[in-house]
């Protein structure tokens, strides 16, 4: 019995052995025919890519005229409505003009006296000329006779003058806008007291608006950035600054994130750097047809500071960011993934630009960057890429 039992215990024994290297061989087995992972790839993109920053500007009327009271007095009048168009020449205040008017007739009063001492001095000298002939009187009468008149003469000039003086200070008692434009809020009321201090002097500002200017500063940096690219566009041929100042179309990006539907131009770079600011003005001019901007707003100018030739660019979510590196899974020939440290530069919308870590041809993982690690066999299909990124 001893004999029996330790044989059924045997065969036991040796069929679980069977059966366990039985599954561990189709385990094996498994294992081996299981699928590789499937990821996604793109051929790293290569091209000329222009580098912008944006700017905080200032919106300026094309012409921002103040208009001013030019002499003293009371305002009469105000023939115009507060933030509408109007027109050059057409009437915006008068200021009472009852001195200016007894001005005019005083100095018109003077004229008529000046006027008949000349008439006087004129008679007086042809008595004398022909007595001074026959020697009735002395040449020093004659001469003296002369020179009242010559006098008399220079004193009508002056009152004259006087009268001229007197009619444009009346005429500043009507003051009319100076340009086409949009006029804003008046600063004093009928009845005033205008045209000196501390009594409003400034009465209010016509802007022409349906082209505006925005002004802004440049670093020095990007003020650098944008002479050498001048230069290089002077060296492949664009030899006329005025073309090359033409080229550099701007954008304008509202407060409330909208892209401005017109494009502006460089008037021009102000010639020093403020040494308090480290900063060099800058004046563009955006048409401004609809008069949707108005002097005074915000907005952000973007420029193109600088192109980069043959840039090597990948999707922004082909990049793994770790306390403050970065990498990228490329698959090499033999179909297995390689994790890439590299150096990125700018955001280009959707893209990263990449200084160092990668070369022209390099297949980088796309999608399926979760299934992967460094060393990873794959099977990887290559697909384009549809960037939002539109070169110019």
């Amino acid at each position: 019995m001893r004999n029996k039992k330790y044989l059924f215990t045997g065969n036991s024994l040796l069929l679980l052995f069977f059966l366990i290297i039985t599954a561990s061989g189709c385990k094996n087995k498994k294992q081996k025919e299981a699928p590789l992972p499937d990821v996604k790839v793109i051929e790293v993109i290569q091209r000329n890519t222009p580098l912008y920053e944006e700017f905080v500007g200032q919106i300026y009327g094309l012409k921002d005229i103040p208009i001013r009271a030019r002499v003293e007095g009371f305002l009469e009048g105000i023939f115009f409505a507060e933030g509408m168009p109007v027109k050059k020449g057409q009437l915006l205040y008068s200021i009472d003009p009852e001195p200016f008017l007894a001005e005019v007739a005083a100095r018109k009063s003077e004229l008529a006296e000046a006027k008949t001492i000349l008439v006087n001095a004129e008679n007086e000298l042809k008595r004398y000329k022909p007595l001074a002939e026959i020697n009735a009187v002395s040449e020093s009468d004659l001469d003296a006779a002369q020179a009242t008149r010559d006098a008399a003469e220079a004193g009508v000039e002056a009152a004259k003058a006087n009268l001229d003086l007197a009619n444009i200070r009346l005429s500043y008692t009507k003051i009319k806008s100076p340009i086409r434009g949009l006029i804003g809020k008046t600063e004093a009321k009928e009845g005033e007291f205008v045209g000196k201090e501390p009594n409003v002097v400034i009465l209010n500002t016509v802007s022409r608006i349906d082209t505006v200017r925005v002004q802004f500063f440049l670093t020095e940096r990007d003020y650098l950035l944008l002479i050498k690219e001048v230069r290089e566009r002077m060296r492949s041929g664009e030899k006329l600054a005025g073309k090359i100042k033409n080229r550099y179309t701007l954008e304008l990006i509202l407060s409330d994130g909208s892209v401005y539907d017109h494009k502006g131009a460089v008037d021009f770079i102000n010639r020093n750097v403020d040494p308090t600011t480290g900063s060099m003005l800058v004046e563009a001019h955006f048409p401004n047809p609809d008069g949707i901007l108005r002097p005074g707003l915000y907005a952000k100018v973007k420029v193109n500071v600088a192109t980069i030739h043959d840039a090597l660019l990948v999707p922004q979510r082909c990049v793994i960011e770790l306390q403050g590196k970065y990498s990228v899974f490329v698959v090499n020939k033999d179909g297995t993934t390689l994790a890439k440290q590299v150096t990125v530069g700018e955001r280009v919308k959707d893209l990263w630009l990449i200084k160092e870590g990668l070369s022209p041809g390099d297949k980088v993982v796309i999608d399926g960057i979760q299934k992967i690690a460094s060393g990873t066999k794959v099977d990887a299909e290559l697909i384009e890429f549809e960037s939002n990124d539109n070169p110019e």
